[in-house]
């Protein structure tokens, strides 16, 4: 299969604002993995309500973790997938299977939901099928890089360093 591509930025954006809720799954403790990072600048940088998703933790960031999406209190409007690459296949049926379960046929909340991936994470016959249930989709992006893009660059949990900057040093 060949062709799909991601949303233009501007739906990307009109994704974000859309956004109440966000599941991290793939969450992880470990202060260093993107996924922590992400966590973190989401929980101080947005208004996002964030759950954390990951078996093998039970608190992340004071935080309590739930063990898989059938166990959130809610149905996130995106999800946010920091997994292998071979395991998005599997990712993608636990959001559908999750979502189905939530709006029996014939019922719904009102939007599509979001399955997003992490850089890294591209898998066009996995988008396509996500879309083709009804998801929009977004992939290989980074949420934090992507929030920070539309709503004023990096925050206080972000990582601007001075380091890389449009601005031409003076010499």
């Amino acid at each position: 299969m060949t062709g799909w591509e991601n949303p233009s930025a501007t739906r990307r954006r009109q994704i974000l604002r859309a956004t109440r809720t966000v599941a991290v799954l793939g969450a992880s403790p470990d202060p260093a993995r993107p996924s922590n990072l992400v966590a973190t600048y989401l929980l101080a940088s947005t208004d996002y309500d964030v759950y954390l998703v990951n078996p093998n933790a039970t608190e992340i960031l004071g935080r309590p973790v739930h063990e898989t999406l059938a166990d959130l209190p809610v149905v996130p409007d995106l999800v946010d997938v920091f997994r292998r690459r071979e395991d998005l296949d599997g990712v993608l049926d636990e959001v559908l299977a999750f979502r189905r379960a939530s709006f029996p046929a014939g019922t719904s909340d009102g939007s599509a939901g979001t399955f997003w991936t992490q850089f890294g994470l591209f898998d066009e016959a996995v988008a396509a099928r996500a879309e083709a249930a009804g998801l929009e989709t977004v992939m290989d992006r980074c949420l934090k890089v992507e929030h920070a893009r539309f709503h004023s660059g990096p925050h206080v949990a972000g990582f601007d360093t001075g380091v890389i900057s449009p601005r031409r040093r003076t010499r």
